[in-house]
């Protein structure tokens, strides 16, 4: 009788130390159980996107960009196997697209993540491979992307859609300093004649309705890391002598013996010459504080020319 009792007795014992072990991992979220409280693992390719979803992830998010490097070539980025494990690990994953970041989509399709959302940026705007990728540049397509953004969290993260909605409207009230900017250009310096070392100002200018006459060649293949044609660079060396052009938009991120043989000539030339970036300077400025501070760069050189 003794011995059943404690037969029993040693069983009710081994179950309260399992129950308690398996409490102990399920609290201590060492389960495949999803705790209510887990952040979205987000990885953005690039800086510039990585800054906005973040402002709309807010605290139910964590975020990596992995193009962040202000004095190297986004063009020229070579992936690693950190890259790969955080891909591989990510939610939600945004890649600019349009053959500008392929290393990530191969990162992406090797990996093969079950239940991962991507936004590809270029496939989202309907744009192919080859043409101008810069799409952040573009106040068009950055309210197009920022609002897949949004709904894409929503679709993530249900339970947490209040929160969203919120972030999504103070991130658009954000951007209304840098959208205004652009009106206000637009409105004043509507035609005014500008050039530019490479693309990445092409739909910035189409925004500002500033008219951009350095010949499309020489931007395309120095954008592209290629030699312009021969009658592109004497074209926009002539440009730039003529006296009709205000001011040369200048990628500090894309330096070449050309480029910077351009950017004296427009010096000597009295041409104003305005640095811009492709990816956000300084790296822990948000997204419209980083464009915001190139476009008073932009409109102070306009109104210096115009005075």
């Amino acid at each position: 009788m003794h011995k059943r009792s404690y037969a029993i007795i040693g069983v009710l014992v081994v179950l309260i130390l399992l129950v308690g072990i398996f409490a102990g991992l399920y609290l201590n979220g060492s389960t495949s159980t999803p705790s209510s409280n887990s952040k979205l693992q987000i990885v953005a390719a690039e800086n510039f996107w990585g800054s906005l979803i973040s402002q709309l992830g807010g605290i139910h998010t964590q975020v990596l960009s992995i193009v962040t490097d202000p004095n190297a070539d986004p063009h020229e980025y070579e992936s690693n196997s950190l890259d790969a494990q955080a891909i591989a690990k990510a939610n939600y994953v945004i890649v600019n697209g349009a053959g500008y970041d392929d290393w990530a989509l191969k990162l992406i399709s090797a990996s093969n993540t079950a239940g991962q959302k991507v936004l590809n940026v270029a496939t989202l705007l309907g744009q192919r491979t080859g043409v101008n990728p810069h799409f952040w540049y573009s106040p068009y397509y950055v309210n197009t992307t920022v609002h897949q953004m949004y709904s894409d969290l929503m679709s993530l993260d249900q339970a947490d859609a209040s929160y969203y909605s919120q972030q999504y409207a103070s991130l658009n009230s954000s951007l209304g300093a840098y959208n205004g900017r652009i009106d206000e250009i637009k409105a004043q310096f509507n035609g005014t004649q500008v050039a530019a070392t490479e693309d990445i100002f092409v739909y910035l200018a189409n925004a500002t309705y500033l008219n951009l006459v350095s010949p499309p060649a020489f931007m395309e293949a120095v954008a592209e890391g290629n030699d312009p044609p021969a009658q592109s660079v004497v074209q926009f060396q002539q440009q730039l002598q003529s006296g009709t052009v205000s001011v040369l938009v200048y990628n500090n991120q894309t330096v070449t013996p050309l480029t910077t043989n351009m950017r004296t000539l427009a010096t000597q030339n009295n041409v104003t010459v305005v640095g811009i970036t492709e990816t956000m300077q300084p790296v822990g400025a948000s997204f419209q504080d980083w464009m915001n501070s190139e476009l008073i760069s932009l409109q102070n050189a306009l109104n210096a020319r115009a005075s």
